[in-house]
């Protein structure tokens, strides 16, 4: 599913109505949406699973890597990397809505979305990150994370992320829960690492 275009949503995959879908050991690389979802669109109650899963140096107008709403969303063992937004949020992966996402065990690195907010991720769902790294990310707001609604971090690492106004690591303007005691960390971004997340180093 590589180097695919669509003139309205979905570069690499489209998926829209009640269907579930379920992806493993693929590559989506180097697809464009001149809509949203330069990798994947995913618009669906059913649920959405991708596993062992490269999606890397995919553009859209709005969420270069995914961009998913409502229906359950599951990345295992996945790698969103140098994907870009052109004029809208997440660069790596765009969370809209009543969407609940769980990420585990994925690298989420080196994604833009230069014009907007979220360069990694932004959450407007239900997002819980468990052994993820969030690196080398850059936005205007929250370079790594935007965090619109709620998202929990267990050992996850946030670093050299950046952002061009604030929230280099975290932009929050919901509820981050930081758990620290799993090895969670947010350090190394740029201007700052957090803005308004309790228990983050500015």
């Amino acid at each position: 599913m590589d180097a695919n275009t669509a003139t309205n949503v979905g570069g690499g995959i489209a998926n829209s109505g009640s269907g579930s879908i379920q992806v493993t050991r693929s590559t989506v690389n180097s697809n464009r949406s001149q809509g949203s979802g330069g990798g994947l669109f995913l618009a669906t109650s059913g649920a959405s699973t991708l596993t062992k899963t490269e999606i890397s140096r995919n553009t859209g107008q709005d969420s270069g890597g995914i961009f998913t709403v409502t229906g359950p969303l599951t990345l295992q063992f996945v790698t969103l990397d140098g994907n870009t937004a052109t004029a809208g949020d997440g660069g790596g992966i765009r969370i809209i809505g009543g969407t609940t996402a769980v990420v585990e065990d994925s690298i989420i690195t080196n994604n833009n979305a230069a014009a907007a907010s979220g360069g990694g991720v932004r959450n407007g769902g239900t997002l819980l990150l468990r052994r993820t790294k969030v690196a080398g990310n850059t936005a205007n707001q929250g370079g790594g994370i935007d965090n619109g609604n709620v998202a929990t971090l267990f050992d996850t690492k946030v670093t050299k992320n950046v952002a061009i106004t604030d929230g280099g690591g975290i932009f929050n303007a919901g509820t981050v829960e930081l758990n620290t005691a799993t090895g969670t960390i947010v350090v190394g971004n740029r201007p700052n690492n957090c803005v308004n997340v309790p228990g983050c180093a500015g």
